[in-house]
């Protein structure tokens, strides 16, 4: 076996980028991931890459199933635009417009 592999990569230890919640998503530069701990601003946390989540995401956005869904790093939530944000993954079930959360599969690439 090669003995340069570390690990799987799914769940890494990260920097909060900002103090986060158990369970709120989180972008450390080109990582996306959703925190599995709180945290405070600079605190070691464990974080998850993929997988499904539900998460916040923009209330005037008709989501579809399968629609790629984009992190508003500012507001802290998912949206529809793309223009400055980050896409993470692609919404698994629709949410309406007077949703507050959707169900993302996260795809872990790094962007």
């Amino acid at each position: 076996m090669a003995t340069n592999y570390i690990q799987p990569g799914d769940v890494l230890t990260l920097a909060a980028p900002y103090a986060v919640a158990s369970g709120a998503g989180m972008l450390v530069g080109g990582i996306f991931a959703v925190a599995l701990a709180a945290a405070s601003n600079g605190a070691s946390v464990q974080a998850q890459r993929v997988g499904v989540w539900t998460l916040p995401k923009l209330t005037s956005d008709d989501v579809t199933a399968g629609a790629k869904l984009y992190w508003d790093n500012t507001n802290k939530r998912l949206t529809l635009t793309s223009s400055g944000n980050t896409l993470v993954g692609a919404a698994t079930a629709a949410a309406g417009t007077s949703a507050t959360t959707v169900s993302v599969l996260l795809d872990g690439a790094v962007r």
